[in-house]
Order: structure tokens, then sequence, then C-alpha cells
């Protein structure tokens, strides 16, 4: 039996996380505080989507939800405040996520300038119109159709605690300081399963609700960056190169899962909450 110990969703893709105690299950991703995971996004002038990849000073852009507002924050900048009521009128952003070209809404020259301040490079901030859908590839999917916002792929991410305790020791092992769960930016995290279980199992399932992995996430250098500062540090590829190299996606380092809702659309996931992880045989 999995326990689910945490929930986060990230407003804005690639900046901070907001921790909640529920969140409801969309097709699309988690939902909470009025907020989609993934809701927001930040481009170049172009319309190509930014990550801390490129600006590891986005994990600095705090999120969080007053009244009818999402608030972001970042050090010695004053609070930007976007409605969450979406504006019809707001102009249409052409935007490039990996292989998707989506019709954004932009978000107007303020938040803009707001976010280039921040980050100290010119950008746009763009929201997803709740409109559109953007279906995710059905190659890892059996066919089965999904969707996701601005996620890079997939509309959950899902790490096992016992997976990051596992590479936890192995850096402890070799002189170097642990890593938190916020290094691999997961949706969900579950305890009560062995380390990398969560690469086995069928379905993790509750009160009708299921919720299937289907692809494994392939890391990129984010895990080095520290969340609480911005700044890049010792990267744990070296190690998880040697023991998480995944020859089903090519050799890439993986750690952690892509999920879709099979069944459940609609529910309440809540911290606590027990989740039958079914193994596939």
């Amino acid at each position: 039996m999995a326990i689910l110990t945490e929930l986060v969703v990230y407003p804005i893709k690639s900046c901070a996380g907001l921790s909640v105690p529920q969140a409801t299950l969309a097709r699309s991703g988690l939902v909470a505080e009025g907020v989609h995971d993934r809701e927001w996004m930040l481009v170049t002038r172009e319309g190509q989507f930014l990550t801390q990849r490129e600006f590891p000073r986005m994990a600095l852009v705090t999120p969080r939800v007053e009244h009818e507002f999402l608030v972001a924050e970042a050090p010695g900048m004053p609070p930007l405040r976007l409605p969450l009521a979406h504006d019809a009128h707001a102009p249409t952003l052409p935007v490039q996520i990996w292989d998707h070209s989506v019709a954004a809404a932009d978000c107007g020259d303020a938040a803009a300038a707001w976010f280039a301040n921040a980050l100290q490079a010119a950008c746009r901030l763009v929201r997803f119109r709740p409109e559109v859908q953007r279906p995710t590839s059905t190659k890892w999917t059996g066919g089965t159709p999904a969707e996701t916002r601005f996620a890079d792929g997939y509309p959950f991410l899902l790490i096992g605690q016992a997976s990051l305790d596992d590479l936890n020791a192995k850096l402890r092992a070799a002189g170097r300081a642990p890593l938190p769960m916020n290094r691999f930016r997961p949706n969900l995290v579950v305890d009560g399963i062995d380390a990398f279980e969560e690469d086995f199992v069928e379905a993790f399932t509750a009160d009708g609700l299921s919720l299937r992995p289907v692809k494994p996430c392939a890391r990129c250098p984010i895990p080095a960056i520290d969340q609480a500062t911005g700044i890049p540090g010792p990267d744990p590829m070296d190690i998880l190169q040697t023991y998480r190299a995944n020859p089903r996606m090519e050799g890439a380092v993986c750690i952690g899962q892509n999920c879709i809702v099979q069944d459940g659309a609609g529910a309440v996931l809540r911290v606590g909450q027990e989740l039958d992880a079914s193994i596939a045989f």
C-alpha cells in the first residue's frame, strides 16, 4: 500500500511549487486553490518556452494564492498579482513547447516587465486558455488519449520517497550532501513502496480513481539547481548514471514516472491518502 505524502502544484512552469494538502485530479494535471498545474509559462518574445535549464533564477519565483489572485514573489521585488479569472479578451500569443505549438493568452506588459526584471532577461508571461487542449503522445500510453497544459510531456510526475532515499544513501557514501525532493519537481510523492517500485506499478488506485504510470521520467540538469537559492551545484547525474540509465529510454537517466488519469477525473486526492499500488506482471 502506498501513502500519498505530498501534493505539489506548479502554477508557473519551472518556477517554485505550491505544496497543498489536497488537489483535484483533472485529466490535464492537478488543480488546487483555483489554479492548475503549469497553467502559466514564461516564453521568449518569439514564444519559445523558458525553464530553469536556461534561467535557474526561476526557482526563486514563488507562487501563492490570495483571494482572487495568484501572487508571484521574488527576492527584492514587489509582489505581482495575476487575476485567477480568465480574460477572454487577452491577446493570443502562439507559443512553442517542445514539438507543440499552442495558442496561449498573453498576460500583458506589466507581467512581462516584472518577470524580465526577475530573470534579468526579456520574456513574456502566457496563460493556457481553458478551451484549448494539448494532447500528449500516445506512444507510451498504449493508445490511451491524455492531455496536459504546459508540462513537458504528461500531466503528472510521481516519485516514491524510497527512490530519493536510495539516491541520497549513495550520495552520502560518496561524501556528498543529500538532496531534497523538490530538486526533482514531482506532483505526487508516495511512501510505503520500495525504491523505484513505481517503475513497475500498473496503476495507483483508490475509491474509483486510477492513476497510471506510462513513461519513465528522463532527467535534465534541473536536479543540480538548489531550489532555495537558484544556484546550480553538484549534479547527481554522475551517481544516477551508474544505476539509473534506462535502455527503454535510449540510455537516458530516469527517476520518477510520468502518469495519466485512467479513471476518476474530478476525484480529490489528499495528503495521507492510501493508494493501492498494483504491480504490472
